[in-house]
């Protein structure tokens, strides 16, 4: 497991290195036009297509296919979800459209990780793990946080429960890919704390405070999401026009804010 763990993590150490590097040269190509979000509606269809025709598997945020290939499939996802997750993901940011890298990234890792267990002809048992300890080495390489990753892989399936039998081969998948990326040349945004805060009951109060706060706030996004998706659903057109209409409505949108 050690060794299947550190190969995992070099795979999506790579794989990853290669997404945000492609995806910071997009970015920086892109600011060079002041008008780059004009561009959106057509990057948005493209995205869709790719989608579509080649890997359905590849729509949505990413993490909640790869908890859905786990739970449903014993870990098994398409390994065309890999290149077409990295395109369109590619495409949206580079346009200016709001999409994250965690989510990708654990994809590719969780389908870089699939593909292994069919090579070495895993069991459903040993491909569910090693498929997590592929998503813990997308989310430590491309945020650069080998023990936070770790954990996000086994306790991102199971609400209120972690799969403690592959917390080990995680960290150690986590770890190499987080090597393997500075190796080749990613850069981590590096802040070190310069305080201790000294613990009272003003501080207890005030971070109890900020808590509530931020969870009302991811409330209020997450509830916005869901009440955009099932405006979304009622629109009686096809995905590739909702596409096309959503790149639009951003851009009026980028244009009065």
């Amino acid at each position: 497991w050690l060794f299947m763990a550190s190969l995992v993590g070099v795979l999506v150490g790579t794989s990853t290195t290669l997404f945000i590097k492609l995806l910071t040269w997009s970015g920086q190509l892109a600011l060079h036009y002041k008008y780059y979000f004009l561009l959106l509606p057509a990057a948005l269809v493209i995205s869709v297509l790719l989608v579509n025709y080649f890997a359905p598997d590849a729509k949505g945020h990413g993490t909640e296919k790869v908890i859905e290939a786990i739970h449903q499939r014993s870990g098994r996802i398409k390994i065309a979800v890999i290149p077409v997750k990295l395109i369109a993901t590619l495409i949206t940011l580079a346009a200016g459209g709001s999409a994250g890298k965690e989510g990708p990234c654990a994809q590719i890792g969780a389908g870089l990780a699939s593909t292994l267990a069919e090579i070495f002809k895993f069991n459903n048992d040993d491909r569910k793990k090693i498929v997590i300890c592929g998503i813990s080495a997308g989310f430590a390489s491309v945020f650069g946080t080998p023990i936070s990753g770790a954990i996000f892989g086994v306790e991102v399936l199971f609400a209120g429960a972690v799969v403690y039998d592959v917390l080990l081969p995680s960290f150690v998948a986590g770890i190499t890919a987080h090597q393997v990326a500075q190796a080749l040349g990613l850069t981590y945004f590096y802040h070190p704390l310069q305080f201790v805060p000294i613990f009272s009951e003003t501080f207890f109060l005030k971070v109890a405070g900020a808590g509530i706060f931020f969870g009302l706030c991811s409330g209020l996004l997450i509830e916005t999401l869901k009440f955009g998706e099932r405006l979304a659903a009622q629109i009686r057109t096809n995905s590739i026009l909702k596409a096309f209409i959503g790149g639009c409505i951003l851009i009026v949108l980028a244009f009065i804010f």
